[in-house]
Order: structure tokens, then C-alpha cells, then sequence
């Protein structure tokens, strides 16, 4: 059955695809979205609150629709679904550049939200997890690497677009740009299975006597998996992890409330993108070498060991920096360790659907923390009780994450994983 012996898995260009698609939705798409704001705001002549709102639209959506969209990559064709996607995400960014009302980017960010789901959230994670049965960690990892290195390539791009055309051709070229791009990927190179291809996944070969159908069959349904303590204990596992990462949004005013220039918080932030990137590589490399339980709570107790270098050696410009390296270090597990636990814990079943429902964690935290962490700023005139708040954070993962290994066992024990 293996086709390839001797060749290059198609796993691997799999991964190949996913990382020029999930780079060019998330990395210059999303990451992108915020070098628009101050143009568009000051050419409309709307404050950026108003502005922002659809952002704030966008998290929503993505709430209501992450389970509907798992439900949705189970059932139907990747490819068509894939294809809709795109069109509806980059579709909707370019959109906006023919808008001249704030009314445009509010009703633009459903669309945007419901292509995005699939694009940046689930659909490199389930096509990896069926793809790659050796390696998966290293897999995410490389996917989660690639994202960020486009992202880093697109910003200055992007910026020297918008200064240059403007922001409504800079949305036009940027989003034609990307279907373009990523359609003929999406149907030439993307497959959900390997049995579409008449293959086993990659690292299952050889000594295996599974079949291919098999071998995406083990696991938990998702309705057993929602009556276990497992899913609950990821669920916040995956709320908590986002929370945490998104204070890096704060780490700027965190070091001008230090006494720290503008220009050392640049610097700072670039040590913060270089940890994510080596985290992506190193947290899945370990993953797949010493289990996603041992690799999360090592990245947890890196995180905590981060946060008390921020608060308590504020003072050394040295020792901040190696923090932010460390805490983004410990970010990118949003996109390496969530999935391989998702996959640990629940098998490959009913995987998508797994994954897409504890990701609701994720698009909550990204609407509750933000804000949490301002309005304290706000009020106290200091980070210190959000820094307390994030190692209490951690603290609470490592129990999640005991909890939700000791969940799997019973599920076990109870025969219900198989």
C-alpha cells in the first residue's frame, strides 16, 4: 500500500502546503490587519475604537462557528471547503478596500471570521494529525515556524504597500494576492487522508497492521470525550495558554511603565517573535520524543520562571530580554502542544470535531484577556497584579494538564478508548 517507498512521504508535502496556506492566512492576513488601523481610522475620520470593533465582531464569530466548522471538515470535502474558505477570508480582506464606512468592516468580518476558522485555526492541525502518525509535534512545529517566518517577511511588505498605494489597493493586491496563491495549493497539493492517496500515514509503514482506516479510527467520539473530565481540563488548558500569550500585546507599555525606550521594546518584542519561532521547532520536536504531557509541563514551568524574571529583575535590560524570549518560548505552544494533546488524549476518531470544540478556549480568551489586562493597567497603574494573575495561570495548567492525562486513563479503564 505504501506508494512512495524510496520517495518523499506526501505527508510531507502536505505539511509543504499547509505551511504556505495557514502561513499566508495567519501571517499576513490576521497579523497583518493591524499596520491598516491608523490610516483607515484617520482617512474615515473614526476613532479606533469603532474601528477595532470588528476585530471584537470577528472573535465572535469565530466562536459561534469553531464546532460547526469541525463538524463541517469531518463531513465534507477539505479541498471545496478549503477553496471556500480562502475566498471568503482573503476575499473579505480585499473587500475592504472598497469600503467607506466602518458599516463595511463590521458586516466584512463574518465572512473573514467563517473562512478564517478553517484557514488559521483547524485545518492544519486535523490534516497533520491524519497525515503523520510519527513526528507530529515536528510537524506543527515546522508549520507554526513557517507561519511566523512569512508573517515576519509580509510585515514590512504589507507597510511599504500601504505607504506607498494606499490602504484600499494595499487590501485589494493583498487579498487577490493570496487566492491566487493559495487555491492552486489547496487543490493540487492538499488531500484530507493518506487513503486518498492509497498510503498509510507517515511513520506507519512499516510493522504496522492496521490499515490506513484503521489507524484514523483510534480514539474517543466526541460525545464520550464531552463527558470527560479530559475535555474540560483541555478546554482550559487552551483558554488559559491563550490568555497567557496574549499579554505579549502588553510587554511594550509593561517596559515604558519600567522606564524603557520605545526603541529597547522593539528590541525586546523581536527577541519575544525569535522565542516563538524556536519554540514552534524545539516544543515539537520534544513532543514527539518525550510525550506531549512532559513537553507541556516543562513549557509551563518555563513560562512561570519567565514571568518572575519580568516582575522581580524588571531592572536588568539583559534579563528582561532572555524573559521575553522564554515567554515567547512558551507562546507557541498554542500551536503545538493544544493540538498534540487534543490527539493524545482523544485519538483520531472523531479529531476535528475535538479540536475545534476545546478550541472554543482559545477565541474566548482572545476576547476576555486583552481587555482584562488593560482595564487593570488602568486602574492600579501597574502590571503587577495581571504578572501574579499569569503564574497563578500556570499553576492551574499543570493541574490541568494532570487532570486531563488522569481522565484519559479512566476513559481507558472504562473501555471507551479504542
Amino acid at each position: 500500500m505504501e506508494k512512495t517507498k524510496g520517495k518523499i512521504h506526501y505527508a510531507w508535502w502536505i505539511l509543504v502546503g499547509l505551511c504556505a496556506m495557514v502561513g499566508l492566512g495567519k501571517g499576513v492576513l490576521n497579523n497583518s490587519a493591524g499596520l491598516y488601523l491608523p490610516p483607515v481610522a484617520n482617512d474615515l475620520g473614526i476613532g479606533m475604537g469603532s474601528l477595532t470593533l470588528y476585530l471584537s465582531i470577528s472573535s465572535i464569530v469565530t466562536l459561534i462557528f469553531l464546532p460547526i466548522g469541525g463538524k463541517m471538515l469531518a463531513k465534507y470535502d477539505t479541498r471545496m471547503l478549503l477553496t471556500v474558505a480562502i475566498i471568503l477570508q482573503a476575499g473579505s480582506f480585499a473587500a475592504f478596500g472598497l469600503m467607506r464606512s466602518v458599516w463595511g468592516w463590521y458586516i466584512l468580518a463574518v465572512p473573514l471570521a467563517i473562512g478564517g476558522v478553517f484557514i488559521t485555526v483547524i485545518a492544519g492541525p486535523v490534516l497533520i494529525n491524519n497525515w503523520f502518525k510519527k513526528s507530529n509535534g515536528l510537524a506543527l512545529g515546522i508549520m507554526g515556524a513557517a507561519g511566523g517566518a512569512i508573517g515576519a517577511i509580509a510585515q514590512p511588505v504589507v507597510g511599504n504597500l500601504i505607504a506607498n498605494q494606499g490602504w484600499s489597493s494595499a487590501y485589494l493586491v493583498v487579498g487577490i494576492a493570496i487566492i491566487i496563491i493559495v487555491v492552486p495549493v489547496i487543490l493540487l497539493v492538499l488531500r484530507n487522508s493518506p487513503k486518498e492517496k492509497a498510503l498509510r500515514p507517515y511513520g506507519a509503514a512499516s510493522g504496522d497492521n492496521d490499515t490506513a482506516e484503521d489507524l484514523e479510527n483510534k480514539g474517543v467520539t466526541m460525545a464520550v470525550a464531552r463527558k470527560s473530565s479530559a475535555f474540560y481540563a483541555l478546554v482550559l488548558f487552551f483558554f488559559l495558554i491563550t490568555a497567557i500569550s496574549s499579554f505579549s500585546i502588553h510587554i511594550p507599555t509593561y517596559l515604558a511603565n519600567q522606564g524603557y525606550s520605545v526603541k529597547f521594546s522593539g528590541t525586546v518584542m523581536g527577541v519575544y517573535m525569535l522565542g516563538v519561532l524556536l519554540g514552534a521547532l524545539v516544543l515539537g520536536y520534544l513532543s514527539d520524543k518525550i510525550g506531549s504531557k512532559s513537553t507541556s509541563l516543562l513549557a509551563m514551568v518555563l513560562g512561570i520562571i519567565s514571568i518572575i524574571m519580568l516582575q522581580f529583575f524588571a531592572g536588568s535590560a539583559v534579563l528582561i530580554s532572555v524573559a521575553a524570549g522564554i515567554l515567547g518560548f512558551m507562546a507557541s505552544s498554542i500551536g503545538t502542544l493544544a493540538p498534540t494533546l487534543t490527539s493524545t488524549l482523544f485519538g483520531n476518531k472523531e479529531y476535528s470535531q475535538i479540536y475545534a470544540s476545546a478550541s472554543l478556549g482559545l477565541a474566548i480568551a482572545s476576547i476576555v484577556a486583552l481587555p482584562a489586562y488593560g482595564y487593570i493597567y488602568d486602574f492600579t497603574g501597574s502590571y503587577q497584579l495581571v504578572l501574579y494573575a499569569l503564574i497563578a495561570m500556570f499553576i492551574i495548567n499543570i493541574i490541568a494538564i494532570l487532570i486531563a492525562f488522569k481522565g484519559k486513563k479512566k476513559l481507558e479503564e472504562d473501555g471507551l478508548w479504542d
